[in-house]
Parts: structure tokens; sequence; C-alpha cells
């Protein structure tokens, strides 16, 4: 395909999800511009890699070069960049602006794009579950939503936001069925998170990069699509009923990042979660300030129910627990289920594992130096999982209690015993959420 002699030039500041999606659905196929690069925060080891020419287009030959995020400014003067996007997640809205600062400083527009150019449409009824922040129990919602949908003899497609870190090329389009698949796509910590509960249940989970190949494929075999959402992001898919969990545990964070006051407002419900751990004033707190920010959208409440397999065996022993990672990186969380439930089974001590720390994982401490006494389950590449083995056989502990929801000890060797935490939604008070989707369905003929 020829070029146009004067394009646009963009940089598409990301973290390996967004960015792709944004310039695949927006620039991939327009001539007008030139996306000269992708910017990499939030997950290691992204930087260095280029986007691969067969998924950037044919107007890329040699595809994209991806850059560390502090390489902007002098990226934006060498190649005199006329545009930068910001496309990632769950950033506090005045680190959006001093990022917007850097750019305008170097003359560059400073770009948002929203749901209008980069949601997909898909051919059969879409419920999205997304969130305020990172870690409010988006996954045990869609999984149970899931359950609920199939228990009205529904097919359900479940379809994640994307965690594309090892080869882009293969991770183009996803279909995952079994544990199986997910070796077979050598499936980071962070992936296997998310994918292994809605596995156990009997869901098919799709992801990746390219997401109108992965809807079109999903939507002709479910009569359902559920958009299970990562970080605060906004669904990919334009959502028929939109589903937005805000978290009483952070009752400030409503209106505070990006972009989760976006998805609040655009919330056709809103679930405000975790009422069995959160104090009745925090949970009024948030209730009204997504009332104030979201008038229109009807209000309900749910449980995050936490169950420790065992639990008995730790009483009074030394634990160390190792928690969901991204809940407590990006998600800003100092602890999480595990640090709970280790207190609820009365552990005699919960070892700090940040004194054990090999390099790779010190290395997230001083990233996120909020993280308390917790092991947050960091494995995007090989070398960072041999790091969480090594941090947590170091450890003094006579058990580790272990939050993150996949199977941790079937991908590396633990010296100690394992128990695991399981997490799950429940609903609490009218209205119920139950009722509302059932509402729906009818309304949509699907029931």
């Amino acid at each position: 395909m020829a070029k146009k002699e004067f394009r646009k030039r963009i940089a598409i500041m990301g973290a390996a999800g967004r960015d792709f999606h944004n310039f695949n659905i927006v620039y991939r196929d327009d001539d007008d511009y030139e996306v000269v690069a992708f910017t990499a925060a939030q997950i290691p080891d992204i930087a260095g890699r280029r986007y691969p020419p067969a998924l950037a287009g044919p107007l890329y030959p040699d595809g994209i070069p991806i850059v560390e995020e502090s390489e902007l400014p002098d990226l934006c003067r060498a190649r005199r960049i006329d545009q930068v996007v910001f496309a990632y997640s769950d950033i506090l809205h005045v680190e959006v602006m001093h990022k917007g600062s850097i750019v305008l400083a170097s003359g560059a527009d400073f770009v948002l794009l929203g749901p209008n150019r980069t949601m997909l449409t898909a051919k059969v009824p879409v419920i999205a579950c997304c969130a305020v922040r990172t870690g409010c129990g988006k996954s045990p919602t869609t999984q149970w939503l899931s359950h609920l949908l199939k228990r009205h003899g529904l097919r359900v497609a479940v379809i994640r936001h994307p965690m594309p870190y090892g080869d882009l090329e293969r991770q183009a389009v996803q279909r995952f069925a079994t544990r199986e698949d997910l070796a077979d796509a050598d499936c980071t910590i962070e992936e296997r998170e998310e994918y292994e509960p809605h596995l156990q249940l009997g869901n098919i989970v799709y992801a990746g990069i390219d997401y109108a190949k992965i809807v079109a494929l999903a939507e002709n075999e479910a009569d359902v699509i559920l958009w299970d959402g990562g970080n605060n992001d906004f669904s990919f898919i334009r959502p028929d009923l939109h589903i937005v969990l805000v978290d009483p545990l952070r009752p400030d964070d409503e209106d505070t990042h990006h972009p989760g006051e976006a998805v609040l407002r655009m919330a056709d419900i809103v679930l405000v979660n975790k009422v069995n751990s959160a104090s009745e004033a925090n949970i009024q707190s948030a209730t009204e300030a997504a009332r104030r920010i979201n008038p229109t959208a009807t209000i309900v409440r749910g449980a995050s129910l936490v169950q420790l397999h065992n639990g008995e065996s730790v009483r009074g022993k030394r634990v160390l627990v190792v928690e969901d990672g991204p809940t407590i990186t990006h998600g800003g969380m100092p602890y999480g289920a595990g640090y709970v439930a280790a207190i609820q089974a009365q552990a005699g001590e919960i070892v700090d594992p940040r004194r054990h720390a090999a390099d790779k994982i010190a290395e997230v401490y001083r990233t996120y130096p909020h993280i308390g006494k917790v092991l947050p389950a960091m494995g995007y590449h090989a070398e960072q999982l041999h790091a969480l083995q090594e941090t947590i056989n170091r450890a003094d502990a006579d058990a580790v209690i272990v939050a993150t929801p996949c199977d941790l000890a079937s991908l590396i060797e633990i010296d100690k015993p394992v128990l695991r935490v399981d997490y799950r939604f429940a609903e609490v008070g009218e209205p119920a959420l139950s009722s509302l989707i059932e509402s729906f369905l009818t309304e949509r003929n699907l029931r």
C-alpha cells in the first residue's frame, strides 16, 4: 500500500493492551496517520520489542517499535510527533495530566480516544463488568454472572480484557477451554489468575490482541457475551448492560482515577461490592459518591466472600501471604484477600516477604512502596516467576497462604505447605443484581 507523503505522526502510550486495541481500531488502516512508536508502562519487559508486521498491517511492513515511556520526550522532539495518545488505565487523574504536560511541552497534542471511536459492536447482547479501580472484584462477579446466565440455558462467551505479554503474533486471537490450552499458550500468572476460574466453571474464555476477530469468533458460539474488564478500563465492546463495581474499602476512589470515573459515569448498574468487609460508614460514602456521579444508575450491593481451605492448620503458625498481583501493584492495595484470610484464621505471625525478596521481586517493592507484608504473585516472564519461587522458599514460614486465583503450586516448586484462598461474589439486599439481570434477559427475549 502506498503511503501518503504527509501523515500525522502519532505515539501511543500504553501497557500492552488498550494501546494495541486503539491502534487496531483507529489507526492501523488509516494512511492519514503514521504511528511512530508505542511507549510501555506498568508491565515489565514489554519495551524493546516490536508490534509485529502481521498485526500492524500493510502500512507498517517493519512493525512498530515499543519503547520505554521515559523516552517519550526525546521521541517527540526527534520524530516531530504531532499527537500522543494516552491508552492505559488505573492511573490517578493528576498523573494523567502530568504526562499530558510532558507531551504538551514537546509541542504535541495530548489525546484520549473515547468509546465511540474504540468500541466494537457485537451481534449478540453484551453484558460488561467494569470497575472504578483494579481489585474491586470484577472477576468473581463475572464468574457469578456466567453461572446465572447458564442457569437460563444460555450459551455464554467470556471475553477478557487483553494481557498479551508473550509472542504477540501468536496471541492475536486466543480461545481457552481447558488448562492444557493455557499451558500451550504459555500463559503468565496474571493471565491464569483471570482464566483458570472461568475454565473451572466450564466457560470458554476469549482474549488476545485483535478484538474484531475475537468478537466475531465469540458471537458465533454464544447467546450472550460477558466482557470481563481489566483494571478500571471501559469495555472494548459496546455493552447492552453495563455493570460497574465500586470498592468501599477504597471509598474515595470513585472519581480519582482514569478512566474509572468515566466508567462509573457510563454505568447502568453500580455494584457496591465487599460490603461484608467494609465499615457501614465507608459503604455509605461509596454509595453516596456513586449516586452523585451517576444519578441515573441503579445501585446494588454485593459481598466478596473469602474462604481459606484448611485454615485451622495455620492457627498460631508463621505464614507467608501471596496475593493477586495487579490488585496489590497498580491497584494500590497494601494487602488483599490472603492477608484477611490469615488474620481470620488467627495465624501467629505474617512473615514479611520484603526481607527475603529476590532481585526481580525487590524491584516490584521499589516500584510500589505502598505494598505491605504480602507478596504479589508476579510472573510476567520466566525470570520473574523464578524470583517469586526463590522469595517464597527463602522465607522462614510454616506455610504459604496463596490468594491468587491461579494454581501457583502447579507453576513453581514451593518447599512449604500451600493453602489456597477462594473468594466469590454473593448478592446482598435489595434490589438484587440477579433480578436486574433477569429483567434484562426478558427485555432481550432471552428467557
